[in-house]
């Protein structure tokens, strides 16, 4: 005789994990308060997470006060050596940014949270920064992003 087991698997909307209840997400500007402030990078990190939650969840944007709340600000952006070549020449610089975020959920207070997210990219020793600023920029906030909309919204 065959026998058959079945289990039951819950699929949400594109991986979010998120009380049905949500239905709303705000984003308030984050603002660099870095000792270092490149001029673009609080509006595209601002940008780049409204951009992830509107195109992956289900939830709808707006100004304030919404069911899920993202406050924070960029608490560092800086260079370092990253690797040096045997004649002493620097091989990679690196560029790391970190963001403190708070994240309030209206409908479901366990999850919120305060947490810090870093995140870097390296680039040769021989370029100056201002000539791959800007990629290094959009790299990094995408992957700050990611981070910061796993732990909001699937939990990780």
């Amino acid at each position: 005789m065959l026998v058959l087991t079945s289990c039951c698997v819950k699929y949400t909307f594109k991986g979010a994990n998120l009380p049905k209840e949500v239905k709303t997400f705000s984003v308030t500007y984050i603002e660099n308060k870095a000792s270092i402030v490149a001029p673009q990078l609080s509006n595209v990190l601002t940008e780049k997470l409204k951009n992830k939650l509107t195109n992956e969840t289900s939830l709808k944007s707006v100004r304030t006060d919404g069911d899920l709340q993202f406050s924070g600000f960029i608490s560092n952006y800086s260079v370092s050596n990253a690797g040096q070549q045997s004649n002493n020449q620097v091989a990679n610089n690196r560029l790391t940014i970190t963001v403190d975020i708070v994240c309030k959920n209206l409908k479901d207070t366990t999850l919120n949270f305060k947490q810090q997210f870093t995140n870097f990219a390296d680039f040769p020793g021989t370029q100056n920064l201002n000539s791959v600023e800007t990629k290094l920029i959009n790299d990094i906030s995408d992957l700050l992003v990611i981070e910061i909309f796993n732990k909001a919204v699937i939990n990780w």
